[in-house]
């Protein structure tokens, strides 16, 4: 696994061993980031300059590679020890401390934003059907901007009812993986 573009393209990310972490592939990685950049979400690339949550974030794959294209700051959740262990040592393996922030912790009960996301990346546990809770509860907590893009990538046959405040956009398969497009516009 590696950093497909930007000013970290081609390096290694380290994941932990076992099946705690399921690392998107850098397939489905990079076609998420060509849609971003050059989709219909706006009128520049999402990620550029943005705030950026990765929850569930394992290596922190989604997180760095927007930081490699430019984001301004990226947030990681994860409650998985060893996982945290990598995701550490990939920001440090990037310099990355200053603009990456690591909270250990579950995305279903995520501790209050301290600014919120225009852009987020859920990859939750495929096996558990936690993604529109998760996506609720960050929402609750001031994680996400209102207009903010979440992205959700979810197992290709799971079903997924958006919660509240959200529309679904788009969705694409990759193999195994679905990439859920959704804007958070809550009522006002």
């Amino acid at each position: 696994m590696r950093i497909i573009a930007g000013k970290h393209r081609g390096r290694a990310l380290a994941a932990p061993e076992g099946r705690g972490v399921r690392p998107t592939s850098d397939r489905a990685r990079e076609a998420l980031f060509d849609i971003l950049a050059h989709g219909r979400f706006a009128d520049r690339p999402v990620f550029e300059e943005a705030r950026v949550l990765d929850a569930f974030a394992g290596t922190g794959a989604f997180g760095l590679e927007a930081l490699s294209r430019g984001a301004a700051q990226a947030s990681f959740i994860e409650k998985d020890r060893t996982a945290l262990a990598a995701l550490r040592a990939n920001i440090t393996a990037l310099g990355e401390e200053q603009r990456a922030a690591v909270l250990p912790g579950d995305a279903l009960h995520p501790p209050k934003a301290g600014a919120p996301a225009a852009l987020a990346f859920l990859d939750p546990p495929y096996a558990e059907d936690i993604a529109a809770p998760a996506l609720a509860a960050l929402a609750a907590a001031g994680w996400l901007a209102r207009d903010a893009l979440a992205v959700v990538e979810l197992a290709a046959k799971r079903k997924f009812e958006p919660p509240a405040g959200f529309t679904l956009l788009e969705e694409r398969r990759y193999g195994a993986a679905r990439l859920v497009f959704l804007r958070f516009a809550p009522a006002r």
